[in-house]
């Protein structure tokens, strides 16, 4: 069995009140089974910050269902996480945390913590084009946009 996670962060403003949604889907064969959909929010961060929350929190649910996936594959509009995670982290951990001009690498603590979870899983992290007709990556950005409101209006 594989999962595919996809996940949406976002801000009203950057830096403002941001969202962020998952949703954790079963493949078995040719059928798809949303089994996870989860959104938040928070009242002052950054759009990268809400799109490696996304990323954290599906993998921290994942790990709390009782399924052991062959594959897990993240999907995510985000360059920043799926290069992040696929190309840059490794620079990073080997450098101390700091960039190749030698600057810390902004949001480490979420890094650090998306990173250790990752370790549990045989991941890939695959880029999808947001607002691009994908129905899963539109969810996830509709669920955002309602943490946001629900935020807001609270």
């Amino acid at each position: 069995m594989d999962v595919h996670i996809y996940t949406d962060g976002g801000c009203s403003g950057n830096p403002g009140p941001g969202g962020w949604a998952y949703l954790i889907i079963r493949e078995r064969g040719p059928q798809t089974e949303i089994i996870v959909e989860k959104w938040g929010a928070e009242s002052d961060t950054t759009n990268n910050r809400m799109e490696l929350t996304a990323a954290f929190q599906a993998l921290e649910m994942l790990s709390k269902l009782n399924i052991a996936p062959k594959q897990v594959r993240v999907f995510t509009d985000s360059q920043y996480v799926q290069k992040g995670m696929t190309d840059w982290i490794v620079s990073w951990k080997r450098n101390g945390w700091k960039t190749s001009d030698k600057k810390a690498v902004k949001n480490k603590d979420l890094w650090q913590r998306l990173d250790a979870i990752t370790a549990r899983y045989s991941i890939q992290w695959k880029w999808v084009r947001g607002h691009f007709g994908n129905r899963f990556n539109e969810r996830c950005d509709k669920l955002t946009q309602k943490a946001i409101a629900e935020m807001q209006n609270a």
